[in-house]
């Protein structure tokens, strides 16, 4: 006993040393921010009707997955159909569509910091801009809105109507981007200037339905398809088309992503990639996932050199996630919740 305590006191003057010895040169020591630091979180939408969403936790190296982190450190289920998520500070916020609400989350411990309920109806997709969030509604034969509240503490400001769809919206270079089509229906995109969140002006696309709008490097882009041919648009921050790539050959382009320079994206089952600067379309598909026609691919997404992809199994089941490299080769693969819907680095 007497020999425990004496290495106790030689541990603690030790320690003690050591801090004492820093120098103000030195780096600080940072300590972890939450379990879930170094990762990407896995989205499960569930299914319509009951309370199934979930959040699984896949770390960067692939070697560890949580499943319902949000159950797990919550102590109650997430809700009713889980569609996306953005992040700002600390915070990563949740749109979950039928349960009509935007869940505030820790994006480290996952635990719950607030909610919005105000003026939401069948959210579908979340952005953030000018001390704003963003929040599209889209209720099926029903009234479509861009909902707006202060992000420091949640309140509602305003809604804009539309007659048109309101789905994906994201921000590029302080502007926000409204795409008013959904399932291969609409070519036009609505532009909000966040300083007087007034409309600012709509861009119509010259060819092709929109399938996905994504914002990279202050820039939109949007990929259209047509019956043909698809086609990827730049678009500025100002609502100027600056540039189009026309996918040749490749009929209903749906996914995209951009990742170390190159464009990914899909058609059917396939996922091509092409360098941005490129002007000849691929041939050849770099993955041809499994799957049924609306299963397969159901979630998809590029992150730091791998190709995320889920098999949704119909929706009568778990997913399955398949991990790819950039060149094809599976690197993992495993089991998430119903209807993975997407992948994001945290």
């Amino acid at each position: 006993m007497k020999f425990s305590k004496i290495l106790m006191s030689v541990f603690a003057l030790t320690l003690l040393f050591n801090i004492s010895c820093r120098t103000e040169s030195d780096e600080p020591i940072e300590l972890p921010k939450g379990a879930y630091e170094n990762g990407i979180f896995v989205l499960n939408e569930g299914n319509f009707g009951t309370p199934s969403a979930s959040v699984t936790f896949l770390s960067n190296d692939l070697a560890t997955i949580e499943q319902d982190v949000y159950k797990k450190n919550n102590g109650t289920d997430l809700g009713d159909v889980l569609q996306t998520l953005t992040y700002n500070g600390d915070n990563a916020y949740l749109v979950l569509n039928n349960s009509n609400k935007i869940t505030v989350v820790n994006r480290y411990t996952f635990k719950k910091t607030g909610e919005i309920t105000a003026q939401i109806n069948q959210p579908r997709y979340i952005s953030i801009a000018n001390n704003f969030i963003y929040v599209t509604n889209d209720e099926y034969l029903g009234p479509k809105s861009v909902t707006i509240y202060k992000l420091s503490d949640l309140s509602f400001v305003k809604k804009i109507a539309f007659t048109d769809t309101a789905e994906r919206i994201v921000e590029a270079g302080g502007t926000i981007f409204v795409q008013n089509a959904t399932y291969g229906f609409g070519n036009t995109l609505t532009r909000i200037n966040p300083a007087t969140n007034e409309v600012a002006s709509v861009v119509t696309l010259p060819n092709g339905n929109i399938n996905k709008t994504i914002s990279n490097n202050s820039t939109v882009y949007t990929i259209a398809a047509g019956t043909t041919d698809s086609y990827i648009y730049q678009i500025s921050a100002a609502g100027t088309i600056t540039k189009t790539t026309t996918l040749t050959g490749i009929s209903n382009a749906t996914n995209l992503d951009i990742d170390g320079g190159k464009y990914y994206f899909s058609s059917g089952n396939k996922v091509y990639s092409m360098e941005m600067s490129a002007t000849v379309t691929p041939t050849t598909p770099i993955v041809t996932a499994t799957g049924g026609p609306y299963s397969a691919l159901y979630g998809f997404n590029v992150i730091n050199g791998k190709i995320y992809t889920s098999d949704a199994n119909g929706f009568t089941a778990d997913s399955k996630v398949t991990v790819y490299s950039t060149t094809g080769s599976v690197i993992k693969t495993f089991e998430a919740g119903r209807a993975t819907n997407g992948f994001f680095q945290n």
